[in-house]
Formats: structure tokens, sequence, C-alpha cells
């Protein structure tokens, strides 16, 4: 498509450095004991030497991988370079420019002081990628190049975005535990967005109350009145307290006015809830907070609970859902990256 040289970064591995990424509009590495990279000579030898003497136990396999990042992201990223950016805080794909040299903050918290300038041009829902696409921007790296997927990530900062492929069963993927989780959370927003839109994904939202211990009565299809599910635990829905339900299956932000909205259909012996598969701006968060009958749930975790109650779902949400149960290692952290 062209020839700009497309770069994937991490913010650490519970999104840590997601506020320093996009409210500061820094990219950054960690590493933090390394000091300054600019001092270091401008060979991977150099870097290796540095990363080892800083990090004495470090395995002698992960060395060059490692020093590695660290000598590309100073000599080798250039400025005007696309940078691609998965957020798990607010499952968006970020794409920005690198805007700047390298700078080195040492004294500022978090434990990201190797940090690039850059300029943020467009955010895209992850399910709006094609699986290969995320899986090579699921790297066990922090830094790495996007090569196989570049032209997509391209496309998708054009608004280009080309239509997902359905993966095939002999198709072989590299993944890292920590990546499985992420992958089944892609799968189950992918289906959900696509197969349960308006209507149909109220019902969806009901089986999981009905899963959950509630009896739900769910209005019938026609005009917008606020509210999708009246959810209670007694069989004839006559004892307090109710639950109003509203849901959107859009994959945007949800903001105060309409949780205001819904907000405004309740009174104090009822309950609010608000599902979205997609997220809510910090102000609807922050009006939420403080209302003791409202509650928010977002995509990530509406994600958790189908998780929790999948067992029960019934054979059509299953299929809808296909999903096997796995035991896999659990990764234990032996230190800083």
């Amino acid at each position: 498509m062209n020839d700009k040289t497309v770069w994937g970064i991490h913010g650490g591995r519970t999104g840590d450095a997601d506020t320093l990424f996009r409210k500061k509009n820094y990219i950054a590495l960690g590493w933090s004991r390394v000091g300054n990279l600019a001092q270091i000579p401008a060979t991977r030898d150099a870097f290796k030497e540095t990363l080892v003497r800083h990090y004495p136990d470090k395995k002698p396999g992960a060395v060059p991988v490692e020093a590695g990042q660290l000598f590309r992201f100073v000599h080798e990223m250039q400025n005007g370079d696309l940078v691609v950016y998965p957020s798990s805080v607010d499952r968006q794909i970020h794409i920005g420019e690198v805007s700047g040299a390298y700078v080195y903050h040492p004294d500022e918290e978090l434990g990201y002081p190797h940090r690039r300038p850059v300029k943020w041009l467009r955010s895209v829902p992850r399910t709006q990628f094609t699986q290969g696409a995320l899986y090579e921007t699921g790297s066990a790296m922090s830094f790495f190049q996007i090569r196989n997927y570049a032209d997509e990530f391209l496309a998708a900062l054009e608004g280009k975005m080309p239509l997902p492929q359905p993966a095939t069963e002999d198709e072989t993927v590299a993944l890292v535990v920590e990546d499985i989780e992420q992958t089944t959370a892609d799968f189950i927003h992918k289906q959900l967005a696509k197969e349960l839109k308006g209507h149909a994904f109220a019902d969806f939202v009901a089986h999981l109350l009905q899963r959950m211990g509630y009896r739900t009565r769910v209005s019938p299809p026609g005009p917008d009145t606020g509210i999708d599910i009246i959810a209670h635990k007694d069989e004839l829905g006559f004892e307090p307290p109710f639950i109003k339900v509203q849901v959107k299956s859009v994959e945007g932000s949800i903001g105060a006015p309409e949780v205001q909205a819904l907000y405004g259909n309740i009174d104090n012996s009822q309950f609010g809830l608000f599902v979205t598969l997609g997220r809510f701006t910090s102000q609807a968060q922050s009006f939420a907070r403080g209302k003791g009958n409202l509650r928010l749930i977002d995509g990530n975790e509406l994600v958790g609970l189908i998780l929790q109650y999948y067992d029960q779902f019934d054979s059509h949400y299953k299929g809808l859902l296909p999903l096997k149960r796995v035991f896999i290692p659990q990764v234990l952290e032996d230190g800083e990256e």
C-alpha cells in the first residue's frame, strides 16, 4: 500500500501505561535500570552488554531479544513511522505517528522512562480487524515491527477496513499464554457485535440475567422507551427490588446523557442497569458512582460474566458462542520485563 514502517507496542501487561500513552501522547518502554539509552554506543552488542550489566539474572536467550527492542526503539524507529497500540483498557486499536526523537524520563513514576512522542491519528475497535491482525499485535514482545498485516492497519488509518476473513482450521498461530484470554474476549465481542444487534442483544442479556438467578421480562420490539428489560427475583414480579435494564449493542462510547436518561426512569425503590458492548465515558462512570442504585456493565465486564455463567447457557447461545474449556499453565511473574 505504501512504504511506511509500522511498529507495534504494548502498554504493560496490565495496561498500566495506558494513561501515559493516550493522555500524555507518548509511547514508552520499561527496563528502567538501564539508564539513558542515548548514552549507550549505537550497536546491538553495546545494548546487550548494558542490559546484562544491569539485569545480571536475565536468561541468556532473552538478552538479545530485549536489547534488540531497546536498540530499535532508539535507533531504528524514525519520525513519521506509524505505531499501533492495542489498548486493553478501552479495547481499541490506536494508530499514531511517531513525532519526535527518543527522550529519557528517569524520575517519573510508572517505570517507563524510555519514551518517544506520538501523535494519535485514529482509534478503531478491535472487532473491526481480522484475527490474524489481532494475533500480530499480540506479540510476546513489548515493541516489535508489524509486517504481515501492516497493510490492514494502514487501511484502517484511511478508514478502509477489509472484510474479516474466517480463520481456517489448519491456521497455525504462535500464541503465548497471556494472549489466550484476550483472543477469547475478542471472539466473544465479534460474535455478539455481528449476530446480536438491537433487540436480539436484549434477549441475550435477559438470558444472562436468568442464569444469574433473575426473572426477566423483555420489552417488545418497537419504539425505544429507554427500558429494555425488567428483572426481579420473585416469580410473579410483584416484589421489589426491580431492576430496569437498558442495553446497547454498539461498540462505541456511552456518554453521561444516556446514563442519566436511564436513571430518570427509576425511582428510589428501583435499580438501574446499563449494559453495553462498548465502553462508558469517564463522565458516565462518574455519574454512576454517585448513585447507589445504578450499575454500569461495559463490554469487558460483560465478557467476564459470560465466561462465568457460560456452562448454564442454553444450546442456542452456546451455538452462537462455541467455546471449549481448556487448562493452561499459569504464568508466574519473575520480575521486570
